[in-house]
């Protein structure tokens, strides 16, 4: 096992896998900007070190700087949390020359599943049903309009490096497209400096349906259910619960298999995603791997019992792992909520600023993973998330009450945020009902 471990990200994920390392005995230092100096996960590792000005180019994003504060810390491993350089492919082959370990896949799997029309392909090969789409990837406006009129109308453009909702658009028409492939390319380009796209149908109004997975170094594989993360605005993930409420047991299975078979086809390892879309027709297409992991862990946490994070490190020391599928059981339902801060009255704006005040809820089945305080500046250089609200009942019904009680309890004082957006969301007739899709937020609120 790990002696040192380095966590190479902020706020409140940070915090999360300190907790984690400190339950495993396992000692931690924090890398901060300039920004970060009070932040929470400053202020909780073992040890510390600054790597840079606030800008996240110098500091998160600076792979050199990162791995030089490893070696001189003394640690043996870095965990990159989501987000940053956690699916970058060089970082992961740097800690490797390094001989750092690093909690995740190997820079080749980031690398083959962090391009989609690769993962695509691969997909299509171990015969994981994709959405219908280009097989290659496509260059220019001429090209891709004849892969448009073959899929047939409305298509998605997507841009193979693509993430976040960035390099994506739909057209429904010939007549948009050549306008809306230039902008998703544009797009990608100044992204992610990648012109590489595919076309493939789109579907509309699908369920967002994710499994997790956890796959060790010796080819044993299994997943632990699923995630709906259909509430979205812009492609960005909201609101996430687990179970979904269009999943059957049937499905489950199924889905869960296809998911081990999209990993195994690969040889992954250490924690993953495999995304689906679910049609009305209960039919499930392939989207995407993540091979990190997600904001939402911890909705699949709370019903299977299972710590993703102190999973992802024993896999990375070369554990075996110590669960089969067997071993896992979906127990209850748990409903989790982004807490951010920005204005959804005005076009969801950051709201960077002071934190005057901070209440949050408890009891049974509530859970709060931040990394905010009282008195807590939140720096406008980064992701606006404050803190994820986590609520787990025996079934759906009670997971909802609990979520709107623990949402009225929460306060934050001092800046702007989403909290009266995820009430309203919570209220809603239809949400309660689980008639949702991923076109949910565009047709219940004007924003």
């Amino acid at each position: 096992m790990f002696h040192k471990i380095l966590i190479a990200n902020r706020g409140e994920i940070a915090v999360r896998i300190i907790r984690a390392c400190r339950e495993m005995g396992i000692k931690t230092v924090a890398v901060y900007s300039e920004a970060d100096r009070e932040a929470l996960h400053t202020l909780l590792a073992d040890e510390a070190i600054c790597i840079g000005p606030a800008s996240s180019l110098e500091s998160y994003l600076n792979m050199e700087r990162i791995l030089s504060a490893t070696v001189a810390m003394k640690a043996d491993a870095i965990h990159p949390g989501f987000g940053f350089l956690s699916e970058n492919a060089r970082f992961a082959e740097l800690c490797q020359k390094c001989h750092i370990a690093f909690i995740g896949p190997s820079a080749q799997i980031i690398h083959k599943m962090g391009n989609k029309s690769e993962a695509r392909k691969t997909m299509m090969e171990a015969n994981v049903p994709v959405v219908p789409g280009s097989r290659e990837p496509v260059y220019t406006v001429e090209e891709a309009e004849k892969m448009a009129e073959e899929i047939g109308y409305p298509v998605m453009i997507k841009a193979s490096s693509g993430g976040g909702g960035k390099g994506m658009r739909i057209s429904r028409s010939s007549e948009d497209f050549a306008a809306n492939f230039q902008n998703a390319q544009m797009e990608s380009i100044n992204g992610f400096s990648d012109d590489t796209m595919y076309i493939e149908k789109y579907i509309e109004q699908p369920r967002h349906i994710e499994f997790q997975i956890l796959a060790d170094k010796y080819g044993n594989v299994l997943h632990l259910g699923e995630r709906d993360c259909s509430i979205q605005r812009r492609h960005q993930k909201v609101m996430e619960e687990s179970p979904s409420a269009a999943i059957s047991p049937e499905l489950r299975k199924q889905m869960g298999e296809m998911a081990v078979r999209a990993a195994k086809a690969v040889n992954y390892e250490n924690a993953g995603t495999i995304e689906f879309l679910l049609d009305k027709n209960k039919q499930f297409y392939f989207m995407e791997m993540n091979t990190r992991i997600q904001v939402e862990h911890p909705v699949t946490e709370m019903v299977t019992g299972i710590d993703l994070i102190q999973e992802q490190i024993r896999i990375a020391a070369g554990e075996k792992l110590s669960l089969r599928q067997e071993d896992i059981h979906i127990n209850g339902h748990a409903i989790e909520c982004r807490i951010n801060a920005e204005n959804p009255s005005k076009h969801f704006m950051p709201c960077p600023g002071l934190i005057t005040n901070v209440h949050v809820p408890g009891g049974n089945g509530v859970r709060i993973d931040t990394a905010i305080y009282n008195n807590y500046r939140v720096p406008p250089n980064y992701d606006s998330m404050l803190l994820k609200l986590i609520v787990h009942g025996n079934d759906r019904a009670s997971a909802i009450e609990k979520m709107r009680s623990a949402l009225g309890e929460l306060i934050i004082e001092g800046i702007e945020t989403n909290l009266d957006f995820e009430y309203e969301i919570i209220n809603n007739e239809d949400f309660q009902k689980g008639n949702i899709d991923t076109d949910f937020i565009p047709k219940h609120f004007n924003v």
